[in-house]
């Protein structure tokens, strides 16, 4: 980043579910983010069947048009071929920052990420009772939910970003079928953000979902499923770009960074 800028240029997008035969799909993001981003964030989901020949053909097309700092989180699709660990050796050997409970500082901003996990919103969420198999569902994003806490409390930024998978809200899954609500976030997710105030949160998983939202706390909160923004914003690369003072204070930190989906081209 220049050392004149006044902003730090956050980047995100989700769901890219990189397949065997995708090779070229990258170009479009790679091309906008070389141009409009000082950081890159991925929320899960960067490969579709968690093989680790997916991932390194990801790897190489990303890194050869994005030499800024990326950071993301794994998504559910990571584990499915039983390749996780290897997809994440092969993601940090190529230099991205893989964030499990993580605290990160990137020019001056901190990152905290997980991959979070279900449950439902609100008073809808499901609850610990009954059988042990329920009860080690709901425990898994009780845990998720631990470490995002605790990576959050590492952070003395102004300005502190969270990743995540799962969505922490049910305002950006919205427009996806009710029924599989608790199948897409958790509102446990939601308590450690607000608590320490964090700046925005980025996460994916729903691709018929909304692409904002906010915590009760009024933090905003986006959704950027690559297949969402698509459809959203059909006209313009599929990326949410959101854009932080480079220096601020905690005060005012909900109020003083501007996002849009894009820049606004003169």
């Amino acid at each position: 980043m220049p050392s004149n800028r006044q902003t730090v240029r956050i980047a995100a997008v989700g769901d890219i579910h990189y397949t065997l035969s995708s090779q070229g799909i990258l170009q479009t993001i790679c091309a906008y983010v070389s141009e409009n981003a000082d950081i890159l964030l991925l929320c899960g989901d960067i490969v579709d069947y968690g093989r680790a020949e997916e991932a390194r053909l990801f790897v190489k097309e990303l890194t050869a048009g994005v030499k800024i700092p990326i950071l993301g989180v794994l998504g559910n699709h990571e584990y499915e071929a039983g390749q996780v660990h290897e997809v994440q050796h092969i993601f940090s050997d190529a230099g991205i920052v893989l964030l499990d409970g993580d605290a990160h500082e990137v020019h001056g901003i901190g990152f905290a990420g997980v991959k979070g996990f279900a449950g439902g919103f609100g008073e809808h969420a499901l609850q610990p009772w009954g059988e042990s198999t329920l009860k080690r569902f709901v425990h898994e994003t009780v845990e998720e939910s631990l470490k995002l806490e605790s990576a959050l409390a590492k952070l003395r930024m102004p300005h502190r970003i969270a990743l995540l998978h799962y969505a922490p809200v049910k305002a950006t899954v919205v427009g996806e079928p009710v029924e599989i609500y608790p199948f897409l976030g958790s509102s446990r997710l939601e308590e450690p953000l607000n608590r320490y105030s964090v700046t925005a949160v980025f996460h994916g998983h729903a691709h018929r979902g909304h692409p904002t939202g906010k915590t009760g706390g009024n933090i905003p909160v986006y959704n950027v499923a690559l297949p969402l923004l698509r459809r959203a914003f059909p006209d313009r690369p599929p990326v949410r770009l959101i854009e932080l003072p480079v220096e601020a204070s905690a005060e005012t930190e909900h109020h003083s960074f501007n996002h849009k989906p894009y820049p606004v081209q003169g």
